[in-house]
């Protein structure tokens, strides 16, 4: 069923975080990463650090880049 959330768990700067997307987001990201041949988790990690305001959610850097990489 497309729409529905899906979480995954990372730790990232020695933290650990879920984050929730739709599966079609994280299909995006998976693509992305293997395109660059590195884990998804590096990817994630590097959307984190690159945010600008790190209060905002990292679910919506996530989409954000999926977004980017979609165009």
């Amino acid at each position: 069923m497309a729409g529905h959330l899906v979480k995954r768990s990372f730790t990232l700067a020695g933290h650990r975080t879920s984050v929730a997307l739709e599966p079609e987001f994280w299909s995006v990201l998976e693509a992305e990463a293997a395109r660059r041949g590195e884990p998804l988790l590096r990817l994630v990690a590097a959307a984190d650090a690159a945010r600008d305001d790190p209060s905002l959610p990292l679910a919506s850097a996530l989409r954000v880049l999926a977004l980017r990489v979609a165009r």
